[in-house]
């Protein structure tokens, strides 16, 4: 089975406990490093999540993952926080990071540019407004390629 369909399907069986229990399913990935599979489970939740929820939602995956498991090769587990530069996936995630700072690269280039750090000043009509220094960039959301938070020093 391709890697975005165990996505997907891991998604659709995580995502009622996610509800159920007010976590915030951040990403899902299914990835090989070295010899070894990986299925990592982001998430959170208002005021950050913990190791014991981590627990919980990976006793709950384990159980589903028992009962109807897309995947056949053998893999790890993991069930974690974004961290503090946590993706920025879904438009819902560039808005909740206005008045950020975020590191964001784009298909093609902008003034020159295919990746800005600095501060998120907003985010209306699909265009993230960032400032770097005293200059503003303005970037439409379709063109972006990834967006996370980050961190700077």
């Amino acid at each position: 089975m391709s890697t975005p369909k165990i996505k997907s399907i891991v998604e659709e069986m995580v995502q009622p406990y996610m509800d159920e229990h007010n976590f915030e399913l951040v990403d899902v990935e299914y990835v090989k490093e070295g010899s070894n599979w990986f299925l990592r489970i982001y998430v959170d939740k208002e005021g950050g999540i913990d190791i014991d929820d981590c627990g919980l939602i990976s006793e709950y995956m384990s159980q589903q993952l028992d009962l109807n498991d897309p995947i056949t090769d053998v893999y790890f587990l993991e069930v974690s926080s974004p961290g503090a530069e946590r993706p920025l996936k879904k438009s819902t995630d560039v808005t909740k990071a206005v008045g950020k700072d975020v590191f964001v690269t784009v298909y093609e280039a902008l003034d020159g540019l295919k990746e800005f750090e600095g501060r998120l000043l907003s985010f209306e009509d699909d265009i993230l407004v960032i400032v770097i220094g005293k200059k503003q960039y303005s970037i439409p959301y379709a063109k972006v390629a990834s967006a996370r938070l980050t961190i700077i020093f």
